[in-house]
């Protein structure tokens, strides 16, 4: 019967209706513990879609739940109702008032690209969460989001100034400041759910002994972060309620609501003119969090724009995080913490002059035993270290995680250091300790104890730690949710927080705005216990499964597991970084690293079939992953989406066969080697276009996509039979090996002749020797025995030949990484040390000069003094494993040459993945996202280089570009 319901739903939106069971387990989870099956998903086009979706959800007792990028952190885009996704179509900025200062948005706009907007305005938007790339605001009026700069610019609250929203009948309104004439008017309005909601506030507002009660149970308001239930505290220090003070705005009550009374569409923000351009950052180390929690209260004296504190647990974490280990370059030694002080000055000088103060005051008091002071891009690595405290707390191997419990509490900061003793006390009573980071300067300290949820007795102690902590948070008259919002995990206890009374009041609100509960119900009121529909019930099992990859410390599920749905995944093309390429295409949740992380823990653990991973659900969410490794880096969880999918790929396959197209690319090698017999005659064939649209179709790839050409001679036969009558000049005194990857060998040979060139003209004798190919192609189609033979064979080569002095070098990216990245992993345990020792000694050729470049032995004088320059576009890999900033330093040698990196993720291209049918288009919609509107912005004679062969090709077929490798243009630039 529902189902007819929603089919007849679906054909009266112009927007989309899922009803189907994988999109609805993607939208069961947020960044949070919880987890819930919803009835459907909507992705409205309009407000009109808006207003069909509340009347169905009147007539069918269901309910809708608002959601923008899905990063809560206390469960409150989770429900059993319609989610109703706005990320996708409500996402204009409407109007800008530079002379009233502010901005009117949509729900659907990410905080940062609202940012992006004002700053030619010279206007910015306070409130900083550190999921700032792709929060939206939306969400961040539904949470009453802030962040580590609240003690400048408060929360969202603070700078709410109107919204258009519709009511649970569907009535349009607007919630704006209101002077008391105006307030009572709209009191003594024509009978509307509009003018109810007025008179219910009216009322109980006015009322003495609800104003004696509120005052006495909420928290105190000496702590800015106060996000317990609805804000009636806020309301009632308005007029018409108390005098002296500001006007009525409902927006206040709005803010932190969670969905719960209204949706909205339209929000008006104030903004503030820009900060300071002049940050300094002082990072003060400490031997223990209690001495930098009592050096934050003097630190706070001096008016920092931030205090955040990142405990030793965390800075453990960032030493094995690929992307975060590179931003720990201020720590000296192993501090027990660290507080981050953040000062906004208009100069360098007055930030020294300020943080010379700090720094004296707490070394009079025996506080802090470093004090390195950072500006410039550095202090931006530190704060990209500290926002990926979060991600980096679900790297923990095994089912033991840091789990979101009591992470949000806010006290006053004079008594954050007493509260944090207290809390630790409580802690040791279970054999307990917690990770500690975050904000000490608004005296909040995100608090997350090692817990397994997965069984009985941690789902047990996961609700007496909220009891217990409620009750100490209660006695600090603190606040239990400071800005994550109350949810699921909180909403329980916010009886307890502000009383009987005061929650009988909350319930009023409710059902006066909402009398059907159909706003997201259960949550701030009537919800349920809070160790109840978590991700994992209570005695579940982690399946054991049989994986040809090895997944060190964990199995295969764990590490899909680490993914706790921060949503980094979800940042666009204007954020930079590479993942995730799809995701930022289509702009569909279904495309996410986090979607494809779901789907993967869903099946993976409850799956009754032998083989797991026979599931064609799991095979549709994966299809969109390109395998570009942006997630190995850039998610602070670290997990390995490419390596997951390979792993996938080959378990379906062995239940459902290995596809024809599949095979062929697999088999790249093999096939090339043929080609290369007669490469005159495959060129003539893959060139015309009759031939070549038959080979197209037979293949499966696309009609407008070219086939890459053979060349003339291998590199391999060109490096025995020609190299040794050309070579000319004295043979290097340092050895190196060079890896004749596939695709360079038929491919891309002038590259690897000019790779050799280059390296001896340098002064390095290059060696080769035979080998098999590097198993990318089988890899990246998931034929991982196949692939394991090839990974064996090349380990045991070379581990006899290369060392600490002699490295291997590899011209392609995919290729030569695959010895430090799958090969490690992929072979059988008796290699493994073998492949570890091996991958510590193998290098990109742009990586081994720039190392080569800092040493001395590689110098300026052996290049030209003419003028030229490039645009660089880095490879996917290269710049998850390596850095594409090797690259610009190598291309940076000739001394009049200027590189520009291209700020763009993937070229779309992914190896196999742009030259297939289905993926073309997307491929293309990639490549158009920043590469090919750069490339095409270059002046004539600007060079554009590119390491990969297929970001080359992506280049040619996108532009009509040729793109060089580095390597060719350094050697052209030899003197």
């Amino acid at each position: 019967m529902m189902r007819d319901k929603l089919e007849q739903l679906a054909k009266k939106l112009e927007g989309t209706l899922y009803t189907d069971d994988t999109m609805r387990t993607l939208y069961a989870t947020d960044a949070s513990a919880y987890r819930e099956m919803p009835l459907a998903v909507a992705i409205p086009q309009h407000i009109g879609d808006l207003k069909t979706l509340i009347s169905f959800a009147r007539e069918n007792k269901t309910s809708l739940i608002p959601r923008t990028a899905g990063t809560s952190l206390a469960g409150q885009v989770v429900g059993n109702g319609i989610i109703t996704d706005v990320s996708r179509n409500f996402t204009k900025i409407l109007e800008l008032n530079t002379a009233e200062n502010w901005v009117r948005v949509q729900p659907g706009v990410i905080r940062d690209e609202l940012n992006m907007f004002l700053k030619p305005h010279g206007f910015y938007f306070g409130p900083e969460t550190s999921t700032a790339n792709r929060a939206m605001i939306g969400g961040m009026v539904g949470n009453n989001s802030c962040g580590s700069n609240s003690v400048v610019y408060g929360s969202t609250r603070e700078h709410l100034l109107e919204v258009k929203a519709l009511l649970s009948n569907g009535e349009e309104v607007t919630f704006g400041i209101l002077d008391p004439e105006t307030f009572h008017q709209k009191c003594e309005g024509p009978d509307t759910l509009e003018t109810r909601i007025y008179k219910q506030i009216r009322t109980s507002l006015s009322n003495h002994s609800y104003q004696d009660e509120i005052r006495k149970e909420f928290p105190k308001k000496s702590i800015p972060r106060r996000n317990t239930g609805y804000a009636v505290d806020m309301l009632l220090d308005t007029a018409p309620f108390t005098t002296g003070t500001e006007d009525f705005n409902f927006c206040k009550l709005i803010a932190g609501s969670e969905g719960t009374l209204a949706f909205l569409t339209e929000i008006k923000l104030h903004i503030d003119p820009l900060p300071p351009k002049e940050v300094g950052l002082l990072c003060i180390h400490f031997n223990s969090i209690d001495e930098s929690l009592r050096a934050n209260v003097m630190v706070m004296e001096y008016k920092p724009s931030a205090s955040e504190l990142i405990d030793h647990y965390i800075l453990e974490c960032t030493k094995d995080n690929i992307e975060q280990s590179k931003n720990r370059f201020f720590v000296q030694g192993d501090p027990g913490a660290i507080l981050v002080v953040e000062f906004c000055r208009n100069t360098r000088e007055e930030i020294i002059e300020i943080t010379g103060k700090v720094e004296a005051t707490l070394r009079a008091a025996g506080l802090g035993l470093h004090f390195p002071l950072l500006f410039g891009d550095d202090s931006k690595k530190i704060w990209a270290l500290r926002k990926a405290g979060l991600g980096l707390l679900s790297n923990l191997p095994g089912d033991e995680k840091a789990v979101p419990v009591i992470e949000d509490t806010a006290v006053a900061v004079e008594d954050l250091p007493a509260f944090i003793r207290d809390f630790n006390e409580i802690l040791k009573e279970y054999d307990l300790y917690a990770v500690h980071y975050a904000h000490a300067g608004s005296g909040e300290i995100h608090l997350r104890p090692i817990i397994n949820l997965k069984t009985e007795a941690g789902n047990l102690l996961f609700r007496k730690i909220a009891e217990e902590i409620a009750t100490l948070v209660k006695k600090y008259h603190g606040s239990l949710s400071g800005e994550h919002g109350d949810g699921r995990l909180r909403g329980e206890f916010i009886k307890q927080m502000v009383g009987d009374k005061n929650y009988e009041l909350l319930r009023q609100i409710k059902y006066t705005w909402d009398p059907e509960n159909i706003f997201n119900p259960n949550k701030i009121v009537d919800t349920p216990s809070m160790n109840s529909m978590l991700r994992y019930e209570p005695g579940q099992k982690t399946p054991e499964l049989k994986t040809i990859f090895h997944f060190p410390e964990q199995t295969m599920l764990q590490h899909a597991e680490q993914c706790n749905g921060s949503g980094d995944c979800r940042k666009t093309e204007l954020s930079g970084g590479t993942m995730c390429p799809s995701y930022m295409a289509t702009r569909n949740e279904k495309d996410t690293t986090r979607a494809r992380a779901n789907i993967l823990r869903e099946f993976l653990t409850h799956s009754n079939k032998q083989n797991r991973f026979d599931h064609k659900e799991i095979y549709e969410v994966l299809d969109l992953c390109l395998a570009c490794k942006g997630c190995k880096s850039e998610c602070p969880s670290n997990v390995d989406m490419a390596k997951l999918k390979m792993e996938f790929l080959q378990h379906y396959y062995d239940a459902n066969g290995v596809p024809f197209r599949s095979k062929l690319i697999g088999n790249f090698s093999k096939l090339s080697a043929l080609a290369a017999l007669t490469p005159g005659i495959y060129n003539a064939l893959i060139k015309n276009n009759f031939t070549g649209g038959i080979i197209r179709k037979l293949s499966g790839f696309a009609a407008k996509r070219s086939l890459p050409g053979m060349h003339n001679i291998t590199l391999r036969k060109w490096f025995y039979e020609k190299w040794p009558q050309e070579k000319k000049g004295p043979v290097g005194t340092k050895k190196v090996y060079l890896f004749c990857d596939e695709f360079t060998n038929y491919n891309d040979t002038a590259i690897g002749i000019k790779a050799v060139q280059l390296l001896h003209r340098l002064g390095y004798d290059v060696q080769m020797t035979e080998h098999p190919e590097s198993a990318r192609a089988y890899m990246s189609k998931g034929l991982l025995r196949k692939a394991r033979d090839i990974a064996e064979n090349n380990v045991r080569i070379f581990s006899t030949v290369i060392n600490e002095n002699i490295p291997l070098l590899g011209v392609e990216p995919s290729a030569i990484l695959s010895f430090r990245d799958e090969y490690p992993d992929l072979v059988r345990e008796n290699l493994r040390q073998q492949a570890k020792d091996l991958a510590r000694n193998v290098f990109l050729v742009d990586e081994f000069l720039a190392a080569e470049a800092d040493k001395g032995n590689v110098t300026a004088a052996q290049f030209t003094g003419s003028k030229q320059h490039i645009k660089l576009h880095g490879h996917c890999q290269q710049k998850a494993l390596s850095s594409a900033l090797h690259s610009k330093k190598i291309l940076s040698l000739p001394q009049n040459y200027t590189v520009e990196v291209i700020p763009s993720g993937c070229c779309g291209m992914a190896g196999s993945f742009g030259y297939e049918k289905e993926h073309y288009d997307l491929s293309m919609q990639i490549g158009e996202l920043v590469l090919f509107p750069a490339v095409r912005s270059a002046a004539a004679d600007t060079i554009i280089a590119a390491p990969g062969t297929s970001c080359r090709h992506q280049v040619k077929d996108g532009t009509g570009v040729k793109a060089l490798h580095p390597i060719e243009i350094l050697y052209n630039s030899l003197v």
